[in-house]
């Protein structure tokens, strides 16, 4: 039998290494940021274009390289943070394989610069899928360049694969976050597009948080600070007031490297347990010091995986420092032994709503009748009203008016309704609903008749249909009703959630958004939709850039659906509201007027039909 098994060329090693190590641009911006820090630098500058297909580049005052290391940079396994295996146990550098230019230059065209102090003139390599183009003698600062640019043009499969420029620019910019929040001693600049996104001075740690975030996030931070054995830790975790309901500012950092850790993870909400609900994620920004022996950064290609030699020690250590520093900031809920128990509402009232009062008429009241003649008194229960004992002439106030002037104004009337008002519906499958007869059951369904049977609503999830039908038809035709503010209000987000306001703009306005700015961390909200309360503004906008987010990374929907299905989801009306008897014909008529009644914007049943025959078969 013939030999089958050959040694691979180089090229095509690199191409497949290229698919561990690099997977989006975002993978080439951690690489190259990782290797300017090794190179001791103490100002990074990111540029990026079209979302990193175009061109990534970092420029960094590090180090530099001489001729001949510049060229072995490129090649598989080289590096000069390893000598022998040993070393793998007592790492202090962000790479250590040597895969990464090596990777990036078979799947693009790099072109670097790089210069040591002692040079006077820099080496300049142009690299095209791992064949090195030129190499020439140039004059260039001390530090290095590289500009990576048409990236996968060679693996038109991968390329096609990559999601659009906004996406991928807020993969980058999540790893710009990463490696910055690890690194405050550095100054770091980046840019899109030629326009400046981040500009990063050197700061302490809580400083470089809110030049990220906004200037808000400076009132919501707690520090966390416990040196023990087994770990040093230190960092600032958010007040429980302040979780939201999608991820994003949870950041784990094991000796100045981002990692991703759910046990850990697991850690920090059980110390918020009691605090926050169980659906929520609390914010935090954990710096975790470990002896390099004791973890194991190598189990992933992209490094962002470890493991510890003790989680469980690490994990009852965690938690309870959070939880220290819960109560030692009185974040977390202490007894107040001067709270006075009797202004607290009753625990048998707290589940109770107001009782309106009920107003009583005598239909036979007849103000011009004469009663109680000689004292002017009329008795009506407990009181006695007084009034005149004669009222003749009265009937000379309304000569030349006719009765029929005023049946003839009121019969003119209408009351307007989307479903129809009392006139029966049709469903789907052919049923009708009987009448206008509806009843709330458990705050949660609403129950009607139809023919056959008993008509089940979900208000929740018809609720989301009847607004994501209504906001996408805004949207679309661009006739969003708005109420103008009196005083405009003044909100603050940070650049990136900034952005995202930028990039959904048009279709807020759309649906009656009204911003007179937005300008650095400040928007000024001058007009709202009528759905939205003005107190709620700034939690809509918040879980609206949040969902938004969310949704726009794990489908292919449209931005006009995935912000119609954002709007619905938060202003729907939740279990556990009443509806008077009005608000819910109403749903019923607005909920068959739609064009697929029959589920939710995200899939979910809306209705459900319990036939006679049912009802009959548990009385059997």
């Amino acid at each position: 039998m013939a030999d089958i098994i050959r040694l691979l060329p180089d090229h095509v090693a690199n191409q497949i290494a290229a698919g561990e190590v690099v997977q989006r641009p975002a993978s080439v911006v951690k690489e190259l940021l990782e290797n300017a820090i090794d190179a001791g630098a103490t100002v990074i500058k990111l540029i990026v274009k079209d979302g990193g297909r175009t061109l990534v580049q970092v420029v960094d005052n590090g180090l530099g390289m001489s001729e001949t290391d510049a060229r072995l940079s490129f090649e598989r396994h080289a590096t000069s943070k390893i000598s022998s295996a040993q070393d793998l146990f007592n790492l202090h550098t962000k790479g250590f394989r040597g895969e990464a230019l090596a990777s990036i230059a078979a799947i693009a065209h790099v072109d670097m610069q790089t210069r040591t102090e002692l040079q006077e003139l820099a080496t300049h390599i142009k690299i095209e899928g791992s064949k090195v183009v030129s190499q020439e003698v140039v004059t260039a600062p001390k530090g290095t360049s590289i500009a990576v640019k048409n990236l996968f043009f060679n693996i038109p499969a991968r390329r096609n694969f990559l999601k659009s420029n906004q996406v991928e620019l807020r993969h980058i910019t999540d790893e710009f976050h990463r490696v910055a929040l690890a690194h405050p001693n550095i100054e770091f600049h980046f840019y899109n597009n030629g326009s400046e996104i981040f500009n990063l001075p050197k700061a302490k740690h809580r400083q470089r948080i809110s030049h990220i975030f906004g200037s808000r996030m400076e009132n919501r931070l707690v520090p966390v600070s416990e040196q023990t054995e087994v770990v040093n830790i230190s960092g600032f975790i958010c007040k429980p007031e302040f979780a939201k309901k999608s991820r994003g500012e949870q950041f784990f950092f094991a000796n100045h490297r981002f990692i991703k850790s759910p046990y850990l993870h697991h850690a920090v909400t059980a110390a918020f347990e009691g605090l926050i609900k169980s659906e929520m994620y609390p914010g935090y920004f954990l710096y975790l010091e470990v002896d390099p022996a004791s973890i194991d950064i190598n189990i992933h290609p992209t490094k962002t995986e470890v493991k510890f030699d003790d989680e469980n020690t690490l994990y009852a250590i965690l938690r309870s420092t959070i939880k220290h520093s819960l109560g030692q900031f009185n974040v977390a809920p202490a007894l107040d032994f001067e709270h006075d128990p009797n202004l607290d509402t009753p625990y048998s009232f707290k589940e109770k709503g107001a009782v309106l009062p009920q107003v009583t008429v005598d239909p036979t009241f007849n103000p011009f009748l004469e009663r109680g003649k000689g004292t002017g008194a009329v008795s009506y229960g407990n009181q006695r009203v007084y009034q005149k004992t004669s009222s003749q002439g009265w009937e000379g106030l309304y000569e030349g008016l006719e009765r029929d002037v005023y049946d003839d104004a009121f019969s003119s009337l209408t009351i307007e309704s989307d479903g129809g008002g009392q006139e029966a519906m049709n469903l789907d499958d052919g049923e009708t609903v009987q009448g206008a007869t509806t009843f709330q059951l458990k705050r949660k369904y609403v129950v009607s008749t139809v023919m056959s049977g008993m008509l089940v609503i979900h208000q929740n999830r018809a609720h989301e249909r009847v607004l994501f039908e209504k906001f996408l038809g805004e949207i679309t035709v661009k006739q969003g009703v708005s109420q103008q503010l009196l005083f405009p209000l003044e909100l603050t987000f940070s650049k990136q959630e900034l952005g995202i306001l930028m990039e959904i703009r048009e279709s807020l306005t759309n649906i009656g958004f009204a911003f007179d700015s937005l300008e650095a961390e400040t928007v000024k909200v001058t007009g709202m939709p009528i759905l939205v309360p003005e107190s709620g503004i700034g939690t809509v906008l918040d879980r609206l850039i949040a969902d938004y987010k969310e949704g726009f990374e794990g489908g292919s929907s449209s931005q006009a659906e995935i912000l119609a299905k954002v709007l619905a989801k938060n202003l729907a009306v939740r279990t556990g509201d009443l509806l008077d008897q009005e608000s819910q014909m109403a749903l019923v008529n607005n909920l068959f007027a739609c064009k697929e009644p029959g589920f939710s914007p995200f899939n979910k049943l809306t209705y459900t039909i319990i036939s006679e025959g049912d009802i009959n078969k548990k009385f059997i």
